[in-house]
């Protein structure tokens, strides 16, 4: 009982912080809806990244993988935070010179409309489709089996996962359709504040517990002392992040996801003026760095506690967090959790109202449409998406074998066709739109073939799904590259400024920036 009210009580607290803190915020305007009227700051702008970033699957996938594999699965974490400081460098002062709401419409500034239409088609497809329903799926999983729902509601466990889904479903709607982006990042702020808070307490508390004196240095040392093969930070070919993908796949997904990706730079996008952004940006790239401790260092934990008998991976966070949490927080760490599934929905959900507001209705359904009913029309289409992600999220239940780790694969459909078109945008003048359209369709292609030689046919001699990533963007580049030889634009691209917010940039961002990718490199000399 403590445990719920603990739970309602943290959840409420932060709905009633948003809601003051978004009253005055002028939502019937598409910067006041859509980027939270370019008013975010630094702080604001850090923790709606890191809680849009982290969400019950990779708390529970990571720590399942660091279970089987060991610390080399903070590639994810600690290589985000350089191409974090890439984006704050090189790629913000960009958006925000052009005053875009959403990379398709970049995209359309330097190619064309129907480049911008095939992009915002890949995003809402791969949101729609592939990350709202699994955020739902493992959010429920969670939540169902941390206050044990069957048993308390006297319903199976497939009832429990309905009612945790439309739950989440319906309260994560109202934050995103009816509160926008600022709503969005100002409850993400105080979740994420909570999260760091929550994340830190389990290693410290699984430390503790294996620990002969009782100590934190004493639990550190019987891992690092039994287990020294869990602290190799190169792996094998055979491993689930080989040494050499760092330098190819990882370097395009990390590079996407934190500096491409609508669901994330949005929140870089609703930045008061350049400097709060770099800042913002470049404080989350410091936290992803100590992301290690609360999505990789548990799962060793658990590997440690449990003897590595476990019968799957991904059961090492559940179970360690039942083993070593005090009844007392099981509540406010539920809350913490509940808020990053949450973050990671009404991220997602808000960044395609945004692409089919911006990007679909006004461009090709009603272009003489008012900023209001752009913003109403966008707010509907996020009712109808919701609902299509509820009814079908609950059936992932029968279709969870393997279901993360297919998912992972398939994102790459959309992110390497997207990259591919941004990269040759920024560094090219004279690249033509029938390049990009022409790359876009190629990489997408391309990419589906190899997963369905692999996933449909079962085809073993294929390289790392993150090397074929790599492949399918050089010869992109490549092709793209080629058609603009022999097709050249007649003038060069100048990106004109628009002057919606101040881009005067932060003087430290440089510095931070390298003291930052020098601290990553440094965790791989130590751990090698």
């Amino acid at each position: 009982m403590i445990g719920i009210l603990s739970f309602l009580g943290f959840t409420i607290l932060v709905a009633v912080i948003a809601y003051f803190a978004t009253k005055s915020t002028n939502e019937q305007t598409s910067d006041g809806y859509f980027l939270g009227g370019r008013s975010l700051t630094a702080g604001v702008i850090a923790g709606s990244l890191l809680l849009t970033n982290l969400s019950t699957e990779q708390i529970v996938g990571l720590n399942g993988n660091a279970y089987s594999d060991g610390i080399l699965v903070m590639a994810w974490e600690t290589l985000a935070a350089i191409a974090m400081v890439i984006c704050a460098i090189y790629l913000l002062p960009r958006y925000l010179k052009g005053g875009i709401s959403t990379i398709p419409t970049y995209l359309e500034r330097r190619f064309d409309k129907t480049t911008k239409a095939m992009t915002s088609g890949l995003f809402l497809s791969g949101y729609a489709i592939v990350l709202l329903p699994i955020v739902l799926y493992s959010g429920s999983l969670a939540i169902s089996g941390m206050f044990d729902l069957p048993a308390k509601l006297g319903v199976s466990e497939w009832a429990s996962i309905w009612v945790c889904v439309w739950s989440i479903g319906i309260i994560g709607s109202i934050y995103a359709i009816f509160g926008g982006l600022k709503a969005v990042a100002v409850s993400d702020t105080i979740n994420a504040i909570g999260l760091l808070i929550g994340g830190l307490l389990i290693p410290i508390f699984g430390l503790y517990a294996i620990s002969d004196d009782n100590s934190l240095l004493g639990g550190i040392s019987k891992l690092t002392t039994e287990h020294p093969e869990k602290f190799d930070a190169i792996g094998s070919e055979s491993s689930s992040i080989p040494f050499a993908t760092i330098f190819t796949g990882m370097v395009l997904v990390q590079l996407f996801y934190w500096g491409t990706n609508q669901q994330i730079i949005q929140r870089a996008l609703g930045a008061k003026n350049l400097k709060e952004g770099q800042k913002g940006v470049l404080l989350a790239a410091c936290f992803k760095i100590l992301g290690p401790l609360i999505v990789v260092l548990p799962g060793i934990i658990a590997f440690h506690m449990f003897d590595g008998q476990l019968e799957k991976a991904d059961q090492a966070y559940p179970k360690l967090v039942a083993a070593v949490l005090p009844v007392t927080l099981v509540g406010f760490f539920a809350a913490v959790l509940f808020g990053a599934i949450l973050s990671s929905f009404n991220s997602a959900l808000n960044s395609c109202v945004t692409l089919f507001g911006l990007d679909i209705y006004k461009e090709y359904v009603n272009k003489e449409a008012s900023e209001s009913k752009v913003v109403s029309v966008g707010k509907r289409f996020g009712v109808l998406l919701a609902l299509f992600s509820m009814i079908l999220a609950p059936f992932l239940y029968y279709a969870s074998d393997g279901l993360f780790g297919y998912l992972q694969q398939v994102n790459g459909a959309y992110s390497i066709p997207i990259l591919s078109a941004i990269v040759i945008g920024f560094l090219t003048k004279r690249v033509p739109a029938i390049a990009a359209k022409a790359g876009i369709i190629f990489a997408v292609v391309v990419y589906v073939i190899y997963i369905f030689m692999q996933r449909g046919l079962g085809v073993e001699w294929l390289p790392h799904m993150l090397h074929v990533q790599a492949i399918t963007f050089v010869l992109t580049i490549i092709l793209m590259l080629v058609i603009g030889k022999l097709k050249p634009r007649e003038t060069d691209y100048v990106q004109e400024y628009t002057n919606e917010v101040d881009i005067t940039g932060w003087k430290y961002v440089k510095p931070v920036g390298l003291i930052i990718t020098l601290i990553v490199i440094s965790t791989y000399i130590i751990f090698r």
